[in-house]
């Protein structure tokens, strides 16, 4: 048997009667010949006691840096005794990820560090087999997953923190968790086990002898007694063998009777048990099972999953609930190797779609595996070669996902009995099906997850707005500790953040920095994929590391004293426009105020966004005179083909045609696709499929003037119930209601305020000689309802006045803008010095600290 089994324990529980006595079972011993193990405690390490390690305590578990700095120490004296040998180190998959960075940052050392933890890929596990490369050792980081069922011959040391990770259940909530806490004897006696099997090894507990004699607990507490006891008290009403607190006090270990009687409780709450009509005949430790109860008693699953694939069948999204129900009994069959996170977690969320849901992904991920095959057939790819690479290229693992088709067939199969079965009657679609069948499969997950589920909510927008200096948090990320001059590494931190996503601006401001990403102009308003991409590579602890000058070298170098004012100058980078110049006043004042002076505004509407969400442009007689203008000098230009590949978010110019009229306008690259792309019309708003060929280079001067297109939003309104049933979209009706109102005519629109350059507007049309509001006509008729505006927006239409009044204070202006240029001027010549690498290569390192604040907050 394992060393973890408590041989007496099972022997007086199987008691034999022997002429009126009970005697204990006998128990067989098999002596095995393992080679010897040494082992050593804290007090033996006298070697490295220049490490002052703190004092354990019992009831705060935990591994403090000094020993991860003793355990580092260890492996760099075991390279002075033998190299070849293999080191092998339980931990959790935290405090792996921390030693493997200390070991990694080792560079002298020859170590190859292998991790073996269940959210590990199975190809990175199996590595842990391989022979190391001469002259390297070999280290496993491991779980307690190692502790059985695993035998890997090389290992001859062994570190142990005696701490393990187990799985108990909240007595307030039933909610179930992985707790950090001290191993039992037992357990580390069978970690010790992993040397030893073909050499003499060698064992080092980090702790103390006396903690060890005196704290760590002989045996582990049994599962009956930390998990919970749904299944097991199902299982006993299924049997009809009496009160289930009477079946299992014969347990090896009984439940207490607190456990049992809050098991009831929460059975009852879930509808697997029925509520007495008479609440003075209620039995706490007893009750009658439910059809609910007989069909959770009869899956493999938990109760909150066997609750979801009931409702599923009510609610018309059986399959769904099935996929979901499977693939959540399994380990996650998203692979998320190690170092290559943010790649899995894109994978993730591609999958997601706009739903952020983690069992929404699993859905479609399980649907998308299974289209090849159809009608879930486990082997639906030509060959296993094949089925890997695809698995691989889209971050799944295979044999998990295989295990998951398993368990939904199964499922599948045990629901008949109970007449469900999965509708493979095709749906009626229409376009909103899509939508409302994700709206119902959330309120199904709500229902049978209730009360463990989390919403989206609202944080607290003024603080955001503070924070971020007006700017906007879906968009834009945050970063602290920029270094002085930190504008002239602005392409370091592009390619910092490339991975996630493509960046549009990076806006320094003294010690801070605001990058922001490119938003799809045809897109709604939404926290964009890739700021939820750099927050988990905050959460992931990758480093923002810039290769930097000294600020001293950088004014030496220079030898003007002005430079040092531009040590945190407010410097804005635009890789749209290709510019960095010296930032304008805060909430672009100028700008926003000549706009809001020439209220109201004639518009004519050219791309539809959603209901309330448009573009256009004015088309009133003076700013129709400049576009026809700019639209004749571009057409009178020798255009040159695009000198690099077409990519998304490049500015350039593009052919339209109107009216058999072929002319080329400025244009936004969306994304491209084979030989043609999606461009935006940044002068007019609208878009259009070109060919590649067909993009012109555009010039400099032409680039870096303001864009004519002006982005609308509705004030005061938001979806109706009717329209939220679609979840974050509207309806169809009121998308087709919006378009008829606001298209083919002239609209006037009169702002309210302007918010992150978007113009929130009142919208008015003429019927007849009548003016009408079409934010009324909306609600009138039943698509939308009056709403709030946004602090921002308030806060925008408060300051409007305020930006007149700077508009008309001309001498103040002309101040500020001889500043402004005299700052581009020193600017430049920093740029051009540093691109020209007169302050020769950086030689020191700065790490930047992200922060994002996120309109959006999980609730419970």
């Amino acid at each position: 048997m394992s060393a973890t089994i408590n041989c007496k324990e099972f022997a007086d529980y199987f008691v034999v009667p022997i002429r009126n006595k009970l005697y204990p079972a006998y128990v067989f011993e098999v002596e095995g010949k393992p080679y010897a193990i040494e082992e050593y405690y804290l007090n033996d390490l006298r070697h490295i006691s220049y490490i002052k390690v703190p004092p354990q305590i019992f009831d705060e578990p935990m591994i403090a840096k000094e020993m991860y700095e003793v355990a580092v120490s260890l492996i760099q004296l075991f390279d002075e005794l033998e190299m070849k040998e293999t080191v092998y180190s339980p931990l959790g998959l935290a405090e792996m990820n921390y030693l493997h960075e200390l070991l990694t940052s080792m560079i002298h050392k020859r170590l190859q560090v292998y991790l073996l933890h269940s959210s590990v890929t199975l190809e990175e596990q199996n590595n842990v087999f391989l022979t190391p490369v001469p002259g390297y050792r070999k280290i496993i980081l491991s779980t307690n997953m190692a502790e059985s069922s695993v035998t890997v011959p090389d290992v001859k040391y062994v570190i142990d923190f005696c701490l393990t990770r187990t799985l108990v259940c909240d007595e307030d909530t039933n909610y179930q968790s992985l707790r950090l806490c001290w191993a039992s004897k037992s357990s580390c006696n069978q970690r010790k086990g992993r040397a030893g099997r073909v050499s003499k090894g060698y064992c080092y507990r980090l702790v103390r002898k006396d903690f060890w004699t005196n704290y760590i607990p002989e045996n582990a507490v049994p599962e009956m007694l930390r998990c919970p006891l749904g299944s097991t008290v199902l299982k006993v009403k299924l049997l009809d063998m009496g009160e289930p607190r009477a079946l299992l006090a014969t347990a090896l270990s009984p439940p207490s009777i607190g456990d049992i009687e809050r098991t009831i409780l929460q059975l009852k709450e879930v509808g697997a048990l029925a509520i007495s009509t008479h609440p003075e005949e209620e039995n706490p430790y007893d009750g009658e099972l439910t059809f609910l109860g007989r069909v959770l008693a009869q899956l493999p699953v938990d109760q909150q999953l066997g609750k979801l694939i009931v409702l599923g069948h009510v609610f018309g999204c059986l399959e769904e609930c099935l996929i979901i129900a499977a693939a959540l009994s399994f380990k996650n069959f998203f692979a998320m190797p190690f170092r290559q996170h943010l790649d899995g977690y894109r994978n993730k969320m591609n999958f997601s779609g706009n739903s952020k849901s983690d069992c929404i992904a699993l859905v479609d991920a399980f649907k998308v595996t299974n289209i090849p095959c159809m009608h879930y057939n486990i082997n639906f790819l030509c060959a296993l070669q094949e089925e890997l690479d695809w698995g691989r290229a889209n971050y799944i693992q295979i044999k998990r996902i295989r295990e998951v088709a398993e368990l939904f067939e199964e499922l599948k199969n045990r629901i008949k009995p109970f007449n469900m079965y999965i509708n493979t009657q095709p749906p009626i679609m229409d376009q909103e099906y899509i939508y409302k069948q994700r709206f119902i499969l959330q309120v199904v997950m709500a229902g049978a997850f209730y009360p463990n589920y989390f919403t989206f909510g609202q944080c607290d927008e003024e603080i955001a707005v503070k924070e971020l200096a007006g700017r906007d948090s879906k968009t834009i990320v945050m970063l602290k500790n920029i270094p002085p001059y930190g504008f002239l590494y602005y392409k370091q931190l592009q390619s910092l953040f490339r991975q996630c996503g493509q960046v549009k601006s990076i806006a320094y401001d003294g010690t801070r920095a605001f990058v922001e990403f490119s938003r799809n102009p045809a897109e709604r308003f939404k926290t964009l994929p890739a700021v939820y991409m750099a927050l988990k590579m905050f959460q992931l602890r990758i480093p923002l590391e810039l290769n930097v000058h000294p600020p001293e070298m950088i004014e030496g170098k220079m030898e003007v004293v002005t430079f040092t004012g531009l040590r945190h100058t407010r410097v804005n980078v635009d890789f749209q426009k290709q510019i960095v110049e010296p930032m304008q006043t805060s909430f672009d004042a100028l700008e926003q105020s000549q706009t809001i002076a020439s209220l109201p505004l004639s518009i004519c509407v050219t791309e539809v966004v959603e209901v309330g969400h448009f573009w256009g442009y004015r088309i009133d007689e003076k700013n129709m005179t400049a576009l026809k203008r700019l639209t004749a000098e571009i057409n009178h230009l020798d255009l040159m083909p695009l000198p690099v590949r077409p990519y998304p978010d490049l500015v350039c110019l593009a052919q339209f045609t109107e009216f058999e009229n072929k002319r080329y306008y400025r244009a936004q690259i969306l994304y491209v696709s084979g030989d043609s792309a999606e461009v935006f019309f940044v002068d007019y708003g609208n878009r259009s499929r070109v060919f590649l060929n067909l993009l012109k280079e555009i010039p400099n001067y032409l680039r870096e003037l303001p864009f004519q297109a002006l982005e609308f939003k509705l004030c005061k309104m938001r979806p109706s119930a009717k329209s939220l049933v679609c979840g974050e979209q509207w309806s169809y009706g009121a998308s087709q209601r919006f378009a008829s109102l606001v298209n083919d005519c002239a609209l006037i629109v009169k702002v309210y305020s302007v918010v992150h350059s978007v113009l929130h507007v009142d919208v008015y049309r003429y019927s007849g000689i009548k003016e009408v509001n079409i934010r009324d006509m909306l609600i009138e008729e039943g698509y939308a309802e009056l709403a709030e505006e946004s602090y921002e927006s308030k806060q925008s239409n408060e300051l409007k006045e305020f930006y007149s009044k700077q508009v008309e204070n001309e001498e103040n202006a002309s101040v500020t803008l001889k500043k402004k240029q005299e700052e581009k001027r020193l600017t430049e010549m920093l740029l051009n010095h540093f691109s020209a690498n007169k302050f020769g290569t950086p030689n020191c390192k700065v790490t930047s600290e992200m922060v994002s604040f996120l309109y959006e907050a999980i609730k419970t």
